[in-house]
């Protein structure tokens, strides 16, 4: 939905809402993001799928949600590219946020592992902080350079990732952000931030199943002249 509202124009969190309103659903779950992840959705769901492959009753849902979360990872790995203007050797990219979700230290099947993998295989160098998953994350990904705070973990970056939506991401420094870093791009997985905002803060903001607007101009207008 994220993708598609992406391509219409339409704004994700505004199509949540209103498919939140209905109380069979419900709207806690339905935050667009990187994908999930942690210790039980992903082995859960892949066990199902093979179980009822092997008895001759494969439930497609459940195969197609597994292949939709790992293209989803790879996805948010274009989605930086594209806010770099395609080229990517060279580049320092600050990654906010490592674990599946806040207030853990699980990296278990964390959509930041896919995400720092396929940015170092384009010749991006990872510069990354996170409250509590940066040791477990050490022992997962090699060639992290693991900083002490956000701060310290944006600065002299091309751009700033946020992956995982602590609270204390959501109450940043912007101007001190911006200052840190050699473009201001940001690029919010987690829609933690208003697009009118970064924009008026000078940012190049690219959310998840957003409309653009500003933010795309001045993601071209860097790429243009990086």
């Amino acid at each position: 939905m994220a993708d598609l509202c992406e391509k219409v124009g339409a704004d994700v969190q505004q199509v949540a809402r209103g498919i939140g309103l209905d109380k069979r659903i419900g709207g806690k779950f339905l935050n667009a993001g990187p994908g999930y992840g942690g210790s039980c959705f992903p082995k859960d769901t892949v066990a199902l799928a093979r179980t009822a492959s092997d008895h001759g009753a494969p439930i497609r849902l459940i195969e197609t949600t597994v292949a939709v979360n790992d293209a989803r990872k790879k996805a948010m790995v274009d989605k930086v590219v594209r806010a770099l203007g395609g080229e990517m050797r060279g580049r320092t990219i600050a990654l906010l946020g490592l674990t599946f979700k806040p207030n853990t230290d699980d990296m278990r099947d964390a959509p930041a592992l896919e995400i720092i993998t396929g940015l170092q295989a384009l010749g991006a160098r990872v510069q990354g902080y996170d409250p509590e998953g940066m040791r477990e994350a050490g022992r997962l990904v090699a060639g992290v350079d693991f900083r002490p705070g956000p701060y310290e973990a944006v600065e002299g970056a091309d751009a700033v990732v946020i992956v995982t939506e602590w609270d204390q991401f959501r109450a940043l420094d912007l101007e001190r952000v911006k200052g840190l870093l050699r473009r201001p791009v940001v690029v919010d997985l987690r829609n933690i931030y208003r697009p009118e905002d970064m924009a008026e803060q000078g940012f190049a903001y690219v959310g998840v199943g957003r409309p653009q607007g500003r933010g795309s101009e001045a993601v071209a207008a860097i790429a243009a002249v990086a």
